[in-house]
């Protein structure tokens, strides 16, 4: 009881913590100070501290959006072990519903969007759900992957598939599944080389012109999704990575959390070395993770 709940406090109070992360090492590497690891905290308190503006044209889509993107997120989250402890949800079959309750964050977030009329908003949906449906087979290749190793239909077990000398074994395939999994991450997270969460042109904007209507504690939500999110893709890389979870214990719950800062390093210093992709790029790099996932399932037929 005692490793759920704190599996949980972690994943809730420690996911914005990854954004600072990120956004510090990117100034390091511009030669900045940057703003404090704690940014994200503030700016969440700052958010939910404004007055809420909602345009005359939305209707409770609008306003659900947000919060169906944090719940949905959330129940995704608890899909994922931390370290060796086993995760707070789990059953056969489950990384089907771990691949649709994002889908379904991703689905309102976009018919926000569309519900407000807006061209730029709209043209950002477009964009969101036409890069998705190029993520998720990469993303379930990963799954067969893993289940091929594990043995089991449970995301639990799948994900502590790796442990065991599995990396000395089956190296290619892991290689090719941590791939494509990281350019997931890159897609999901709306992050360089995919998307710029910085960047304030609307012709060019995914994720970020999708929000624009949106203010206060309900903006305050979506970046909190965001963040979760984050976590969340994060976490099931690092299974695949570095399984730390072989180190059983607090201590192997430490090693875990502190393999999700360098995940969170790792973003940083992609995002601080490459620039943005042009918009006809993004889905040969999508197709790109969807390939190397699945060859690494074909590889483990051999």
């Amino acid at each position: 009881m005692i490793e759920t709940v704190l599996q949980v406090a972690a994943f809730l109070g420690l996911s914005p913590l990854l954004l600072g992360i990120i956004n510090r090492v990117k100034a390091i590497a511009a030669g900045r100070r940057g703003p404090s690891l704690f940014q994200p905290y503030f700016d969440l308190r700052k958010l939910a501290a404004k007055e809420l503006v909602l345009s005359e044209v939305t209707s409770w889509i609008f306003v659900a959006a947000p919060v169906v993107a944090v719940v949905s997120t959330v129940l995704a989250g608890l899909m994922i072990p931390l370290g060796s402890f086993d995760s707070p949800v789990s059953f056969e079959g489950d990384f089907v519903v771990f691949a649709y309750l994002l889908a379904l964050g991703r689905f309102f977030t976009a018919a926000a969007a569309l519900d407000t009329g807006s061209p730029f908003e709209g043209m950002g949906a477009a964009r969101e759900v036409g890069f998705a449906w190029l993520t998720e087979p990469a993303l379930f290749f990963a799954f067969l992957v893993l289940s091929r190793l594990s043995g089991s239909l449970s995301f639990d077990q799948m994900l502590h598939a790796t442990e065991d000398g599995a990396w000395a074994q089956r190296t290619a395939p892991l290689v090719l599944t941590a791939a494509g999994l990281f350019i997931v991450l890159l897609a999901e997270c709306s992050r360089i080389p995919v998307d710029d969460p910085n960047t304030h042109l609307e012709l060019t904007m995914i994720h970020e012109v999708m929000v624009l209507d949106h203010s206060g504690p309900l903006l305050g939500l979506i970046e909190y999704a965001t963040a979760l999110k984050l976590w969340v893709l994060a976490a099931m890389l690092l299974h695949v990575v570095a399984p730390t979870a072989s180190v059983g214990g607090w201590i192997g719950f430490g090693l875990f959390l502190a393999g999700l800062v360098t995940v969170a390093v790792v973003i940083g210093v992609v995002e601080s070395s490459m620039a943005r992709l042009r918009l006809l790029h993004v889905p040969t790099l999508l197709i790109a993770a969807a390939l190397s996932c699945g060859f690494a399932f074909l590889l483990l037929h051999r």
